[in-house]
């Protein structure tokens, strides 16, 4: 009979292919270094292969080990996601629910949304996930996710709560300086705030506006927050939401006529989690708050 691997070994690789030390792993995992090590070893040699090959500089992960770090990271998923699931057991409202959406909407949009939530529903537990990465909701790697994309996948449940405008717009004191750009051509004169690396939602903004493209930017950054704090320290002409930029008086919209970008907005989750109370609750409060935020209805 073949012995069950247990799923703390996996764990643990995960983690040092993740930290890229068995240090790095012990701090993240909360264990002692040599634990680390033993789980290693332990699993190397229940799968009778070598994970980790040793030099001077470390532990080297072969080529089989990163052959497995996709799987490996879907199970984490997974368990995570049973981990939320059991916690959120019994009636009511409660649990943890996995929330995914980007660093703006995040920070600048969702927490009101969220806080005013849990005051119905004290008993959930929310995990806000920001990044401008497009989690994967079929693995589980969240449960919920504001995106700008539209989903593909058939096993999702999605609603579209409409559009976010985004426009350019720069700091009074930088249009002091160097004035407003009258038309497009204009911004080959001004500096810019944008991208670095270029996605596929990017690749397709920049089709519709030629000149919004990296090799015209002065300052590049992939953070969104970073680019509004350059925003709002004079650096130059950027892109932000219509309406956050509305908040902030010192921020001037240029070009407002020329370009308008619509983020169309959807609300995402597996399609499995519809029937349950607390996924439910938190999906709904997301399209209904996103779409007061988009209309400006109070």
């Amino acid at each position: 009979m073949t012995n069950t691997i247990g799923w703390e070994l996996y764990r643990t690789f995960l983690a040092v292919l993740q930290e890229g030390s068995q240090s790095g792993a012990a701090r993240e995992l909360g264990l002692a270094q040599p634990t680390v090590g033993r789980h290693i070893s332990a699993l190397e040699e229940s799968l009778g292969v070598t994970l980790f090959t040793r030099s001077q500089t470390g532990l080297l992960p072969t080529d089989l080990a990163l052959s497995l770090r996709e799987d490996l990271e879907a199970m984490h998923s997974t368990a995570a996601a049973l981990e939320r699931n059991a916690r959120g057991l019994g009636a009511g409202i409660r649990g943890a629910v996995r929330v995914s959406a980007s660093e703006v909407m995040g920070v600048e949009v969702l927490p009101p949304i969220l806080v005013a939530l849990r005051e119905q529903h004290p008993g959930l537990e929310i995990e806000l996930v920001l990044s401008n990465k497009v989690q994967d909701l079929v693995r589980r790697e969240a449960d919920i996710a504001v995106r700008m994309t539209s989903p593909q996948q058939d096993v999702l449940l999605a609603t579209r709560v409409g559009e976010v405008p985004v426009g350019l717009f720069a700091h009074q004191s930088y249009i002091a300086a160097h004035g407003q750009p009258e038309h497009m051509a204009d911004l080959a004169q001004h500096t810019l705030i944008g991208f670095d690396q270029e996605t596929p939602f990017i690749r397709a903004a920049s089709e519709r506006q030629p000149l919004w493209k990296r090799e015209n930017f002065a300052w590049r950054c992939d953070s969104d927050l970073a680019q509004r704090a350059l925003l709002r320290a004079g650096a130059g002409i950027g892109a932000c939401q219509v309406e956050l930029a509305r908040r902030e008086s010192e921020l001037v919209r240029v070009l407002a006529d020329q370009f308008v970008f619509p983020l169309t907005t959807w609300v995402v989750m597996h399609e499995g989690l519809r029937a349950n109370p607390r996924f439910r609750a938190v999906y709904d409060a997301l399209v209904t708050g996103l779409r007061r935020y988009i209309t400006q209805e109070p």
